[in-house]
């Protein structure tokens, strides 16, 4: 099997690490030569892809591929894989393609529960360029007679990216929006599903995310609570200064289900809630 990345980054390079020995070749894209050396030793073969064009090294990498891994967001213009290399995707005739979008194609929902089958009603700009990159995904698999898998991700994090991080850097904050929640994800697991997916030859979209969505604020004061110190104090949603971006993100709020993919796919997560996974960031951390 051969397995082509576009946008090999923090989830992307998750799973090549824990699947890439299903795979006789790997390549994957990167905007950098400093990542595509990177990427070079992880057995990886980089390849540099800004998504302004077409790049004639990926179209014959593509030929004879058996898995293709999407993982560019889209832009205004729509989704630049498409837009440069639908064609040899096609032409490729992989048995499965995988698309990582993001959970905030459902939009607001008040703190109410929302599946697979709920209607999704983007607010920001970048969750309406979602579902558009969704759709075009979705049609080009059935106009092509494809398998195209659609795996919504919550909040990511993992070794290096998380709550300790924010403390390190003195940027953790704890913002309260009475009645705000979240769900998260660890990369570790959206490898895991991404692995156990190939296995599952159907077109389908599945959310990734834990098993307990939960205040912002409350992964802070765990957090500061297995450093030892004292969490930061809470700044009112209503007065703090965030981007407009940020502001956005907290519009929407809603409680994501993962049922479809225990039931499904059969998959057992390794973190389904934060503080057992916070704790095992820690405790790896303090042991390195």
């Amino acid at each position: 099997m051969r397995l082509f990345v576009f946008g090999a980054g923090f989830s992307s390079k998750a799973f090549i690490e824990k699947a890439g020995h299903r795979f006789e070749w790997i390549g994957g894209t990167t905007r950098s030569a400093e990542k595509a050396d990177r990427l070079k030793s992880m057995g990886v073969e980089p390849f540099l892809f800004d998504g302004e064009k077409p790049i004639a090294q990926i179209s014959e990498a593509l030929k004879g591929t058996t898995h293709v891994l999407v993982s560019i967001a889209p832009n205004e213009t729509g989704d630049p894989v498409l837009h440069q290399h639908a064609k040899d995707i096609a032409a490729a005739r992989p048995h499965w393609i995988g698309y990582l979008s993001t959970v905030g194609v459902y939009g607001n929902h008040d703190g109410l529960w929302v599946n697979e089958e709920t209607p999704c009603k983007p607010v920001s700009k970048r969750s309406i360029q979602r579902v558009e990159a969704e759709n075009a995904w979705q049609a080009f698999g059935d106009d092509n007679g494809l398998i195209v898998q659609i795996f919504r991700l919550s909040g990511i994090y993992g070794p290096g990216r998380n709550t300790f991080e924010n403390f390190k850097k003195g940027t953790a904050r704890r913002l309260i929006k009475p009645g705000q929640v979240f769900n998260r994800i660890r990369v570790e697991d959206i490898a895991g599903v991404l692995e156990l997916a190939i296995e599952y030859p159907r077109s389908r979209i599945f959310n990734v995310t834990d098993d307990e969505p939960a205040p912002p604020q409350d992964l802070v004061t765990f957090a500061a609570t297995l450093l030892g110190v004292d969490p930061p104090v809470e700044i009112p949603f209503e007065t703090a200064e965030l981007s407009p971006m940020a502001r956005s993100f907290y519009g929407e709020n809603k409680r994501v289900s993962n049922q479809r993919v225990k039931q499904e796919l059969g998959y057992q997560f390794l973190y389904p809630e934060y503080r057992e996974s916070l704790r095992n960031i820690y405790s790896t951390k303090n042991n390195d």
